[in-house]
């Protein structure tokens, strides 16, 4: 399904289009093409370029969307896009000057990426950077990373129990949601008023505690109840959400606050947030 949300990119003064598509942005081709001065008949070098690929073993045919998107006479028209770890591909296969600078720029993260599989430190360091960089402060970080932490154990226990498609796995991930907080991971994201941004980024310390105590809590019945398959985990997710959903609502109740928050960190950084609401208690 396609979200038509156009927008432009800006790449050496020249414009890309845009939009979003299952989940994540694709771009023009033939507009990158001309970004990158390729071709004085950008639709021809792409056309040539596409039997290059394919010939080279790049199946094109399942990693190009044919997608609408606003031409300069103003009406929509369906154009070759792809996503951006595509968009990189083919800019690698383009000999331009201008492309130099992506491409200098993708060896250095195929470094950075080798460096972090053979000491997996090094990508907590560059996490824990990024986060800071953004704004947020150090006991967010910590929450934060522990967080992925506790993910990326549960969906790899997920995998080992036969949980297969992305689609599987968002509708698990859905159920913890739900009973833990009440609101789906879509609902969450309306309620703080985000589109296309990390849930998780915009959520304060509590909503991250609760989180964890979620998905830890799921990943310890699975292991505990054997479970095994879609079905199975799913009835896991539930059980293990309402653990969660209960403890939040108990400090609700005691608190006489609630956890579940409508703030996001898109136009004041967390760190600068939190030092405001210091003040106001």
């Amino acid at each position: 399904m396609s979200k038509v949300d156009n927008k432009l990119a800006v790449f050496q003064g020249k414009h890309i289009r845009k939009i979003w598509h299952n989940n994540e942005w694709y771009f023009s081709v033939i507009d990158i093409i001309d970004a990158l001065d390729a071709s004085t008949r950008p639709r021809k070098y792409w056309s040539d370029l596409k039997k290059k690929l394919t010939e080279e073993g790049f199946e094109l045919s399942a990693k190009i969307g044919q997608l609408k998107l606003v031409a300069s006479d103003g009406k929509s028209y369906l154009t070759d896009c792809v996503s951006t770890k595509n968009t990189f591909r083919i800019i690698q296969s383009i000999p331009s000057k201008k492309a130099e600078p992506f491409k200098q720029w993708l060896a250095e993260v195929g470094y950075q990426r080798v460096q972090e599989i053979e000491n997996p430190e090094l990508a907590q360091k560059r996490m824990k950077s990024l986060y800071k960089a953004k704004g947020y402060s150090d006991e967010w970080i910590e929450k934060r990373v522990r967080g992925i932490t506790i993910r990326d154990e549960l969906t790899d226990e997920w995998g080992k129990r036969g949980v297969k498609t992305n689609r599987e796995y968002s509708i698990l991930t859905a159920e913890i949601s739900k009973t833990t907080f009440g609101l789906t991971p879509g609902e969450y994201q309306k309620l703080k008023g985000l589109k296309h941004q990390n849930l998780r980024d915009h959520m304060n310390d509590l909503e991250l505690i609760f989180n964890m105590l979620g998905e830890a809590s799921t990943t310890k019945i699975a292991r505990n109840k054997d479970a095994l398959g879609f079905d199975e985990n799913k009835t896991a997710a539930k059980g293990r959400g309402v653990v969660a959903g209960v403890a939040r609502k108990e400090l609700e109740k005691r608190s006489g606050e609630k956890v579940v928050s409508s703030e996001n960190y898109l136009e004041a950084p967390e760190k600068v947030k939190k030092l405001k609401n210091k003040r106001k208690s």
